[in-house]
């Protein structure tokens, strides 16, 4: 069977394509500069101090939470460190945020409860609707106002305070209230430092009971409690086996039962914006429990008409009602904003902080880079020095061969930039100054690449094979060799990304794309061209300048010219 013949113009044309089109991506999210690490441009130092008398091993469990938080993604290169007994100090590349604050402090503590009583008991135990008027989807069967018809799910309604909202009559403080049990009037935090997140261990059935018939202490207790004004949380205990009573963001106040399902149960959260909608969303996966538990809730509230509360470190930020028994995952819809979705996102992922902190004590300032600038420009300057000596060897020993090592050179620079621009936009990634090392190094694992391949056909020409048919049985051979190298390569950026922290978990990731880069551009970019070049008299008859000529490859003969590949 013959073989297949190269067609090296589809390919490069193909190549070209695809790289209009990555900076076609790159125009659209009008980011053409790189986002820089803390080394380079500074960024924000946000310093939280523990509620009580945290022990080590709490705090060291916090630290490694919130290094995960922010530094999800695995290229943000934040920086999380604890200090003395009751500090962690996180710092973060770029301008202050408050999400960013808000994702690192957030405890993350998930419950989910059933509404016995909103705003009053009356109207509450009658199934009024929920605030914002939320309403579940009913899942794959279709029907509902969430996501019906894409997979099972319940849609819950989150809403910011209203602008206009009226005024309530505020209390002396804000009245603490768990069941039986008060906090104390100054507490920073719904939970006690270092307090294991309990778990309740209540039926759906008796939730449902409470919902329906709910305690007549308990109902006193609600009508005395008084929301505090504006948006501020409500501070509660948030025990999970007894019964809360709290606040949403708009001073919506609710009796809710013992919790049904923990956070823990949840296996995964992600934001998004759901198929046809232009809303933000964040997505909630159970484990088996939890997605048992979840199916008889709504199935419950969709009998009686009452509403599903979620609860997030005390206060409620999303009531729904449920159009029928909902089998699958729940989705936290509503006015947010793609960083609050995404900050809320990676809290719940990542697990609830086993410690409190004081939230006035919480602080965030703007730090400036810890290298000076002129280092950052004496990189750049190695790395310009490196391509340029390694383009002028190139030219001094292949000759016209050169030409492919310098277009090569500028394509993979050029892929490296949009690839950069389009992770700096996607997916945080910052450059930090062991990040430029290791796109650096991708100058010296790309030249490999031409000397393995260039070599490869002079070998082929010097047994008599003309340049047409040398590329091609070359190419075999030097694919397997540089795709062996590679693989050495990649495989030490994985170890470097996967255990290493920081700085060097940049240079991991960096040497990493810099070298799927160089493979890329070795396969569709310089093997094209070269048997592009291998169709022209001044390389396959071996000109004198082309770095193929018979002194060049050391023979006698003249070159064989003509051949089909």
């Amino acid at each position: 069977m013959a073989n297949k013949k190269p067609r090296p113009g589809r390919t490069l044309t193909a190549f070209f394509l695809a790289l209009v089109v990555a900076y076609g991506l790159v125009a659209l999210g009008g980011k053409w500069k790189p986002e820089l690490g803390l080394d380079l441009q500074g960024g924000t130092r946000i310093t939280l101090i523990a509620s009580g008398h945290p022990s080590t091993e709490n705090l060291d469990e916090a630290r490694g939470i919130i290094d995960q938080r922010v530094n999800g993604s695995g290229v943000t290169e934040a920086s999380v460190t604890r200090q003395g007994s009751n500090l962690i100090v996180v710092e973060i590349p770029g301008k202050s945020r408050q999400d960013l604050v808000d994702t690192v402090a957030r405890q993350a503590q998930m419950r989910f409860r059933l509404v016995a009583c909103q705003d009053t008991c009356a109207s509450s135990a009658a199934g009024a609707g929920a605030a914002g008027g939320a309403t579940a989807g009913t899942g794959a069967t279709g029907g509902g106002t969430g996501i019906a018809g894409q997979r099972a799910g319940l849609g819950f309604d989150h809403k910011k305070p209203a602008a206009t909202k009226k005024a309530q009559t505020p209390a002396a403080s804000p009245t603490p209230v768990s069941g039986d049990t008060a906090a104390p009037s100054d507490a920073a935090s719904p939970t006690t430092s270092g307090e294991p997140d309990a778990k309740g261990d209540i039926s759906v059935d008796d939730a449902v009971k409470f919902m329906g018939n709910p305690p007549a202490d308990q109902v006193a207790k609600f009508d005395a409690f008084t929301c505090p004004t504006g948006s501020t949380a409500p501070v509660v205990v948030d025990n999970p086996s007894a019964p809360l009573i709290t606040c949403d963001a708009q001073g919506h106040k609710y009796l809710l039962s013992p919790a049904i399902i923990e956070g823990t149960e949840l296996s995964g959260a992600s934001a998004q914006v759901p198929q046809n909608s232009v809303q933000w969303a964040v997505s909630l996966s159970f484990h088996s429990a939890g997605r048992s538990a979840f199916a008889d809730a709504t199935d419950a509230v969709h009998q009686n008409g009452g509403l599903f509360a979620i609860v997030l470190d005390g206060q409620v930020i999303s009531a729904a009602t449920a159009e029928g028994r909902i089998n699958g995952d729940a989705q936290i819809t509503g006015n947010f904003t793609q960083d609050e979705a995404q900050s809320l996102a990676t809290s719940l992922k990542y697990g609830s902080l086993p410690i409190a902190f004081d939230k006035n004590g919480t602080s965030s300032e703007v730090i400036g880079p810890t290298l000076a600038g002129n280092q950052l420009n004496a990189g750049l300057l190695a790395g310009g020095l490196g391509i340029l000596l390694v383009m002028v060897y190139c030219l001094f020993y292949y000759r016209g061969l050169g030409i492919v090592v310098i277009s090569s050179l500028v394509f993979a620079a050029g892929w490296t930039y949009a690839m950069v621009l389009l992770l700096s936009k996607t997916a945080g990634f910052t450059l930090t100054l062991p990040g430029i090392a290791g796109l650096i190094i991708a100058v010296g694992i790309t030249a490999d690449s031409f000397i393995i391949f260039f070599e490869r056909i002079r070998d082929e020409m010097r047994e008599g094979r003309s340049m047409r048919v040398a590329v091609e049985t070359g190419w075999v051979r030097a694919k397997r060799t540089r795709i062996g190298a590679s693989f050495v390569s990649l495989f030490s950026a994985a170890i470097l990304y996967i255990f290493a922290t920081g700085v060097v978990k940049g240079f991991g990731f960096a040497l990493g794309l810099s070298t799927v880069i160089d493979l890329a551009v070795l396969f569709w970019f310089t093997k094209p061209l070269v048997s592009w070049f291998a169709r022209f008299h001044f390389f396959n008859g071996g000109g004198k300048l082309s770095g193929l000529s018979p002194e060049t490859l050391g023979i006698d003969a003249p070159v064989a010219a003509g051949g089909k590949a």
